[in-house]
């Protein structure tokens, strides 16, 4: 059984427990938790231009070995769909997305601190021991976060356009 966090919505709570146990309890409880074996799809909206997100989506497909993942550039018309289904807009460029459920009932956007680790929670060890750090306060992860983004362009540099895939990963960019 798989690790499931408890407490997304209670930050003191630090617990971890299995899904079958998490299944047990009232659903206030695990509100904001992703088990690590997702039954639909999640899809990363990433900035296109950045040379960072770039290579975290190549990192990340090549290490998906289950398929949940699924991308989209910030940039692209998909991205502005479900922004905008979510009261979103695509201008800020600093912010990272994850959609769970995808085009389905249900269907939540995470951002920030949130994304990033719930998208390491569903790679394999050793990256999915970075998901511990969902136990800290939402405000201090998207602290270190808004540094972190800040940054990337000045380290990793720019594109001038969103570049394409690799044809093996084609069908896993929804654009």
């Amino acid at each position: 059984m798989s690790p499931v966090g408890l407490g997304a919505n209670h930050p003191r709570i630090a617990i971890v427990m299995t899904r079958h146990l998490a299944a047990r309890l009232p659903s206030r409880y695990c509100r904001g938790v992703i088990a690590r074996s997702p039954s639909r799809a999640l899809v990363v909206l990433y900035d296109g231009i950045c040379g960072f997100c770039n290579g975290l989506v190549r990192f990340v497909a090549a290490r998906d070995a289950r398929r949940v993942f699924r991308f989209a550039p910030l940039q692209g018309d998909v991205a502005a769909t479900v922004l905008a289904r979510h009261g979103q807009t695509r201008h800020d460029l600093d912010t990272m997305y994850v959609v769970d459920g995808f085009e389905q009932p249900g269907e939540r956007l995470l951002s920030r601190s949130t994304a990033a680790l719930t998208l390491c929670r569903h790679l394999p060890p050793p990256w999915s021991a970075l998901a511990v750090l969902l136990l800290l306060p939402r405000f201090i992860r998207d602290a270190g976060y808004r540094v972190f983004a800040r940054l990337r362009y000045r380290v990793w540099g720019k594109y001038d356009s969103c570049p394409s895939a690799p044809p093996e990963w084609q069908d896993r960019f929804l654009e």
